[in-house]
């Protein structure tokens, strides 16, 4: 018997194709973690701190050497001045800080607009916080802000706004313009925003992400959320952090001290000198990732895919609606058998799976070339056609 605060989240996405890709002997282009790791010192910096005794609970808020790089790597980026000590705390990955948040800050009835579609575990927080979504949907194949959607989606009863730039699942990098429009927004009905922007360093051609928290009047009303899985290739390690008004960053300890606690004491050092002796390797991973994305793009675009080109995170969507399916979820079941090929169906991160995102499919570019070349090279081969 599952709790009524569960009914209707499915199980994850993630696990199922990732699942289907290990039985039926395919690639996996599907969950979004690279193949490859990330700096060896890094890994070295973990091994020595197992070593050296650090197996015990870690201060919940994070050890005080991370909260330390985690506020650096703020001044240093973005200019932004944090209180290691009451306006930093160290998560389990990017995914407890969003739950945190969402339990921590979020009273049943409260509205929440975000944009869709979105991670599939804003949903599930948001109806175990009790939240209310009022999505703003990015529609293909651009998947720009409608600014008059954004400014309509917000009611007397909206308290926040779930930020999520460089977005996932569409790759898009909100402009400067949009990032400016969620913070006249908030500015003007008085909203806290809570930002998701795990990928903020992996962004290509030129792109820039803005944090929302930059802006002039608008650092005193937002709560960053971030992680080092994704821009330094250790998803595993799930050490995330969320940063902002020491009033917010309290509540999402408070709700994450009966979340995990603590989160991994050996690997927090660790991410300590990811931070501040390895800077510029997001800069670098960002080059070989767009490399990447390149590849992926024209190999499924040859193999009849349309496709969007992202200009950020690990991933791309396709259209498959031109070889005659109007469900991503089926063409992504049969497409193992087919191709030997696992992708996610896009439709799984809207509100409505026959809406604007029925015929999408994610692709996940952050894979080792030959991967990358092998799987495209069977989408080629296959009759992909309903």
């Amino acid at each position: 018997m599952v709790a009524s605060r569960l009914h209707g989240i499915p199980p994850t996405i993630f696990a199922e194709m990732s699942a289907l890709a290990v039985r039926t002997g395919s690639v996996n282009l599907g969950q979004g973690f690279p193949d490859e790791d990330g700096p060896e010192t890094v890994v070295a910096a973990a091994v020595g701190a197992l070593r050296a005794g650090a197996n015990q609970y870690a201060p919940g808020i994070g050890v005080p050497a991370l909260r330390r790089a985690i506020a650096d790597h703020q001044l240093r980026h973005y200019g932004l001045e944090l209180d290691p000590d009451t306006q930093v705390a160290v998560t389990t990955g990017c995914t407890e800080a969003v739950a945190a948040a969402l339990l921590g800050l979020v009273e049943p009835g409260d509205e929440v607009v975000v944009l869709e579609p979105y991670y599939d575990s804003y949903l599930a927080m948001l109806q175990m916080a009790g939240g209310v979504r009022r999505p703003v949907t990015l529609r293909s194949p651009d998947f720009r802000v409608d600014l008059d959607e954004l400014r309509a989606a917000v009611t007397p009863r909206t308290r926040f706004v779930l930020l999520n730039s460089p977005h996932n699942p569409t790759g898009t990098v909100l402009t400067r313009t949009e990032v400016e429009a969620v913070a006249a927004l908030a500015l003007e009905h008085d909203l806290t925003v809570i930002t998701d922007e795990v990928y903020e360093h992996l962004v290509y051609d030129g792109s820039e992400h803005v944090p929302v928290a930059t802006l002039p009047g608008m650092a005193e009303r937002t709560l960053t959320l971030s992680s080092v899985g994704k821009s330094y290739s250790l998803t595993g390690w799930k050490v995330g952090w969320a940063t902002g008004p020491a009033h917010l960053v309290s509540a999402v300890v408070a709700a994450k001290q009966w979340l995990t606690f603590t989160s991994g004491a050996p690997l927090q050092p660790a991410v300590a000198v990811a931070l501040a002796d390895h800077p510029d390797w997001p800069t670098a991973l960002a080059r070989d990732l767009q490399d990447k994305r390149d590849l992926l793009v024209s190999g499924l675009v040859a193999a009849g895919l349309p496709t969007s080109t992202p200009q950020g995170t690990y991933f791309a969507t396709s259209d498959v609606s031109g070889l005659g399916w109007d469900d991503g979820l089926a063409f992504c079941l049969a497409l193992p058998e087919r191709a030997g090929v696992v992708a996610i169906p896009a439709q799984v991160f809207y509100d409505d799976p026959r809406g604007p995102g029925r015929h999408l499919v994610r692709w996940a570019f952050c894979k080792k070339r030959d991967v990358l070349a092998e799987a495209t090279s069977r989408l080629g081969a296959a009759d992909l056609g309903r």
